[in-house]
């Protein structure tokens, strides 16, 4: 005895069932490609983890409370350039806007590149934490042995008055590392050519 064939119906709930499983599967490959975006825009918005604010223009007036912004700085592995704050700490009143120093030296015999993550701790206060011009924005190119005085404008936003959980806050770390990077690639007359 034959078995009877299977119904129009069935056919269709099956073909249903196969299209939401592609639909699953190709939304959660996108989520997963989106995922890190995403993040990074969240904690630029809100300073989660540390991250600091990017300002284009200082606050008006500072106010009497004073922080001491420490810096830290570090050079991962396959990078050979020191790299160290002019000074470790300087003290602000919030709102003051500060202006400091790293110098990188490239100890290598061949040009390098490097780009420098940064992030503030306590990771609460990356929120508050606002820098006007850094190093850090662009990737760093040096030829061997050059060495350069790169400048970090910031300053602390008033609006940390606000948040009453920070009130104890008196000390915040600015803290850079500098991984290796490629170079860009340049053009017999000396400018980069465009990325393809």
């Amino acid at each position: 005895m034959t078995e009877p064939a299977p119904s129009a119906d069935l056919n269709r709930r099956h073909g249903r069932v196969a299209l939401a499983c592609v639909a699953f599967v190709a939304l959660m490959v996108g989520a997963a490609y989106a995922a890190v975006p995403l993040y990074d825009m969240f904690c630029r918005a809100t300073g989660f983890g540390g991250t600091t604010q990017v300002a284009a223009a200082a606050p008006k007036q500072a106010l009497d409370r004073e922080i001491t912004v420490r810096f830290d700085a570090n050079v991962a592995p396959g990078l050979d350039w020191s790299f160290r704050p002019e000074v470790t700490n300087v003290r602000v009143k919030v709102g003051e806007t500060k202006l400091v120093l790293f110098k990188v030296k490239n100890r290598s015999d061949r040009e390098l590149a490097g780009t420098a993550t940064y992030n503030v701790t306590p990771e609460t206060t990356g929120g508050h934490f606002a820098k006007l011009q850094c190093f850090c924005f662009t990737e760093q190119v040096l030829k061997p042995g050059e060495e350069l005085d790169m400048p970090v404008a910031f300053f602390v936003d008033p609006s940390i008055a606000d948040d009453h959980e920070l009130d104890r806050v008196s000390r915040i770390t600015l803290s850079y590392t500098f991984f290796p990077a490629k170079a860009p690639r340049l053009t017999s007359a000396g400018t980069e050519r465009p990325k393809l």
